[in-house]
């Protein structure tokens, strides 16, 4: 694997074809066609009762406990959850579709406990399209697939909060067309957790770094702790391919603000005061929250995309959550869009 001043050298030799792209992103059927921040919907789930049918064609979905309680410091109930999911239906779906969707369950809301579940469970219903995964241990797991809103309301019936999709299509889920790096405030028993502005100006060198290269690069906060840096990449690099450039990239920035910057693995070694630039998320199998997640926070924060003058200017974790982000849509539409389109992928076989 070159460096990162040779891959930086290199790009600049081959700056006209780098963002070149031989296939699209696919888009839902019935979304494409959508103004941008456009959230119609047509599904109306009642505040007064704790259990509905919803009717999609000759599909049906039962939602269920809409009153219960799942965020206690905001009163937001599991029926808030799925209003919300159905709003922001429109721009989230084409962003996860055609995934293996691993299963985040909380069934007594944020603050409860969790479990993970990979396979489909039974009684799933007929009409759920699911992704076979043969995995090295020999198992063989189907994951269920949100291609559109009864799945998407199923799937978060189930207690999902967040979404967490895999990075590769279900076509060929060894070659993903994302590069994304996990920007994490480092935790320190002495010093506590390092300050949101430091991943703030984290993601701004990681977008430098990533301009010097002419990739294109997209951020959203994580809802969580963080912020998200996705590189729409052209598919054709295996996921270990994909993984080996992002550490090499990671671990450059690192050397050039140590202040600042670790790509440190273990935990242990990581030195306070520093934000992590976690290239490890991009290993096969790994998923993070998807865009437009809520996040299992006390204030239902949202993993929301952000443009790189707000990230500048300066943002708080707090400013996107499950109340307010279908209005922040409405106002900047999806900031994600050219993620779903054919233009400005990066070829990165070209580093490799």
């Amino acid at each position: 694997m070159p460096s990162y001043h040779a891959l930086m050298a290199h790009r600049k030799g081959r700056a006209a074809n780098a963002r070149k792209m031989n296939e699209p992103a696919p888009i839902p059927h019935g979304m494409a066609k959508r103004k941008p921040g456009s959230l119609t919907s047509d599904v109306e789930i009642p505040r007064d009762r704790s259990e509905v049918s919803l009717h999609f064609g000759n599909r049906s979905v039962g939602l269920t406990n809409l009153q219960k309680l799942f965020f206690p410091e905001t009163g937001a109930t599991k029926g808030d959850l799925l209003r919300y999911y159905a709003e922001v239906a429109p721009v989230l779906v084409p962003h996860i579709r055609d995934r293996a969707m691993v299963m985040k369950r909380y069934p007594h809301g944020a603050a409860g406990e969790f479990f993970f579940m990979k396979r489909t469970p039974p009684g799933a219903p007929a009409w759920l399209r699911t992704c076979r995964i043969d995995h090295r241990s020999g198992n063989v797991i189907d994951f269920p697939v949100i291609d559109d809103l009864p799945a998407l309301l199923w799937v978060v019936n189930l207690g999902c909060i967040d979404l967490n999709p895999w990075y590769a299509r279900c076509d060929d889920v060894d070659r993903p067309d994302y590069l994304h790096f996990d920007l994490d405030p480092v935790k320190d028993a002495r010093r506590g957790k390092t300050g949101f502005a430091a991943v703030c100006e984290t993601a701004l060198e990681v977008k430098r770094g990533l301009d010097a290269l002419e990739m294109p690069s997209y951020a959203k906060t994580t809802g969580s702790n963080g912020i998200h840096v996705y590189v729409p990449i052209v598919r054709g690099p295996l996921q270990k391919e994909v993984w080996t450039f992002a550490k090499t990239f990671a671990q450059a920035l690192a050397a050039q603000r140590p202040d600042l910057i670790t790509a440190e693995y273990k935990i242990a070694k990581r030195p306070a005061g520093r934000v992590l630039v976690d290239y490890n998320q991009n290993a096969w199998g790994r998923t993070l929250a998807s865009i437009y997640s809520v996040r299992p926070t006390p204030r239902a924060l949202v993993s929301a995309p952000v443009t790189w003058r707000e990230i500048e200017r300066g943002i708080a974790l707090e400013d996107f959550r499950l109340d307010n982000l279908p209005a922040r849509i409405k106002k900047v539409g999806d900031l994600w869009a050219p993620l779903l389109v054919r233009t400005g992928r990066v070829r990165l076989d070209r580093f490799l």
